[in-house]
């Protein structure tokens, strides 16, 4: 059926008319994730299922769909058995006997694998019901997890490439063009630029061929939402991409992906492999007289090659470089021809722009910020994950409702948005609207969807090094602001952390950091300072007691950090001697303990643990 040619825009309706895959009343669907949670175990927990369905000569009843990321990546492997709609978590191979006994012939729940409800005992049985889904809005999302990401049939039933053939059979190019303008949606790639309007500079550009081109090079720390799309649904992609390259004039496109995302290259081979047998990618698609083609590149992991410029060299065959702009690529591109790049996550919207109409897109988010967004939750958050959220949700119900909250009960201290190309959100601003102007106004960037949370224990000052060596590192050394600017900051920052801080030191960043902001020849470099800049906006205090005290009271920076015992508040309850991995603490029971700084390796357990507070951390003397 995979294989099944579509020559017109009826044969494809027809054929989607007959499908029932997805919804058979007389079966039992088991849909696990199949691409990130293969991490923690959810191979052999498929296999152990299928081997006892096997066995019990239940095939024809049950079926595993090996699915893409359901987004609660804390709570890995995991899994949704419909109609029943029962979600299960933390699944083990050795949980398969019990899931098909119970669950699969008897309808009944194995309690041990349902995440705890609000009250003690309680358990919470179905995926409608769990807080971390319960204010997410999935747009881009929408068939990831629920679908194959390998079968063209379960795309295809859930309204796949419905809006390509609304768009060949009914929409000029121009109409295309001024829905995804109305639609109001912007780049989800970082800058924000309104889509249609770069569509429309593109087909307005003088020059043939023209080019389609899809970022897929997500390099920020922490973030995988284009990773997931790719994995889970792929074929969205493919068919925003057709649907595009039709609005602007052009015939042939790129995925530019990450080399290191194996599953992701894999799923968009089988697809495009797919797309092109259905007769939905290639030469007359849908007998409309339309051509395109689609390849993959794959890059070798360089983040300045998620510069749009950069990236077109690098597809050209020569070194990731930017170039200065203008000409910009909608007028000279790839091979100096006119040419459109939008990310992942923007060519998977356009689908259900076309089909559901600008309006209904344009009527969730805000004035200015339109639609959904990705996001991946990383670091200090118990639901670490991927959610989809309505623009304009605000910090807090993202962290606290969906994310959970920060583990162990710590201290919210800032959310870093943007990855190293961002700045910090501290909790000050925690009701602010998530969208690209507010997120401005503070000092941070809406940037791909990263969204790394810290808590009371980290050191904003390390936070700021830490990006920062990080986009030192990925400088492509074209230009000077960003080769040696960076280089600069960066022996400061180290030199604070080190306690080797200066009074000038502060105004130095700041004065560097515009610099490079203000000289650097593409985005990286432009950049590269937000995380310094806004951490010193919003923990200033931290710096200065660094560089004055010698002192990191969040213990991250071991050559400014002792640990102390307060002999007011030691109980001498010995937890923390307990939890020591080196015996550096001594003490007897009920009697003061002491820390031995020859042997304290300062991994800060003993902090942590000690609930009387009696642990202290002191500056370098």
């Amino acid at each position: 059926m995979e294989q099944r040619l579509f020559k017109t825009f009826d044969d494809l309706a027809q054929y989607r008319k007959s499908l029932n895959t997805l919804n058979d009343p007389n079966k039992i669907y088991v849909r696990i994730c199949m691409t990130g949670c293969r991490a923690q175990g959810a191979t052999g927990v498929r296999d152990a299922l299928a081997a006892g369905i096997e066995e019990r000569g239940l095939k024809d009843k049950i079926e595993i769909i090996d699915a893409g990321c359901m987004g609660f990546c804390a709570k890995a492997p995991v899994m949704v058995i419909d109609p029943a709609d029962i979600f299960y978590q933390g699944v083990t191979a050795e949980d398969a006997s019990d899931i098909i006994k119970k669950t699969l012939i008897n309808n009944k729940v194995v309690n041990r694998l349902c995440l705890n409800g609000p009250k003690k005992g309680t358990k919470i049985v179905h995926s409608r019901d769990i807080p971390f889904y319960k204010d997410q809005e999935t747009i881009v999302l929408r068939n990831c997890g629920r679908i194959s990401p390998t079968s063209l049939v379960h795309y295809i039933e859930r309204d796949g490439y419905s809006a390509l053939a609304k768009t060949l059979s009914q929409m000029p190019p121009e109409v295309v063009i001024e829905e995804v303008k109305q639609s109001g949606l912007r780049g989800r790639g970082g800058g924000g630029f309104p889509t249609g309007l770069k569509w429309q500079f593109a087909r307005a550009a003088k020059g043939a061929p023209k080019y389609i081109i899809c970022n897929a090079d997500e390099g920020d720390p922490g973030a995988f939402m284009d990773r997931a799309v790719l994995e889970g649904d792929p074929h969205s992609v493919i068919e925003g991409m057709i649907i595009g390259g039709y609005a602007i004039g052009s015939n042939e496109g790129y995925i530019y992906v990450r080399a290191e995302y194996p599953i992701a290259v894999e799923h968009l081979t089988i697809a495009i492999a797919q797309a092109e047998e259905a007769g939905l990618l290639g030469e007359n698609i849908l007998g409309s007289g339309f051509d395109f083609k689609l390849k993959i590149k794959q890059g070798a992991g360089a983040f300045v090659c998620g510069e749009e410029t950069a990236l077109i060299a690098s597809i050209e065959g020569k070194q990731g470089r930017p170039r200065p702009r203008p000409p910009f690529p909608a007028q000279s591109g790839l091979w100096g021809k006119p040419t459109n790049i939008n990310n992942v996550e923007t060519w998977a919207n356009i689908p259900p722009i076309v089909l559901n109409s600008a309006s209904w897109f344009s009527s969730l988010g805000t004035e200015k910020s339109k639609g959904t967004k990705v996001f991946a939750l990383a670091g200090k958050i118990n639901n670490t994950g991927l959610v989809e959220v309505p623009m304009g949700i605000s910090l807090r119900k993202v962290i606290f409702d969906i994310g959970g909250g920060i583990p162990k009960d710590k201290k919210f201290k800032a959310a870093q948005m943007g990855g190293p190309s961002g700045g910090c959100v501290p909790a000050e601003h925690l009701d602010l609207p998530i969208d690209y102007d507010s997120l401005q106004e503070v000092g941070a960037i809406m940037g791909s969807g990263g969204m790394v949370i810290v808590d009371e224990n980290n050191c904003m000052v390390e936070l700021a090094r830490f990006f920062l060596e990080f986009t030192q590192d990925e400088s492509c050394g074209k230009c000077v602001p960003c080769r040696i600017g960076t280089k600069r900051m960066l022996e400061i920052l180290t030199r604070i952390t080190l306690g080797e801080g200066r009074d000038e030191d502060i105004d130095t960043l700041i004065k560097l950091g515009q610099m490079i902001k203000d000289s650097s020849l593409c985005g990286l470099g432009q950049t590269a300072p937000n995380p310094v800049l806004s951490t010193i906006r919003y923990f200033r205090d931290e710096y200065e007691t660094h560089i004055k005290e010698k002192r990191c009271a969040a213990g991250s920076c071991k050559e400014l950090t002792i640990y102390v015992i307060n002999p007011e508040t030691c109980t001498g309850c010995m937890v923390c001697a307990k939890r020591c991995p080196n015996a550096a603490i001594t003490g007897e029971k009920k009697r003061l303990h002491t820390i031995d700084p020859t042997k304290c390796i300062k991994c800060g357990l003993c902090f942590e643990s000690c609930k009387f507070k009696a642990v202290e951390i002191k500056g370098r003397l």
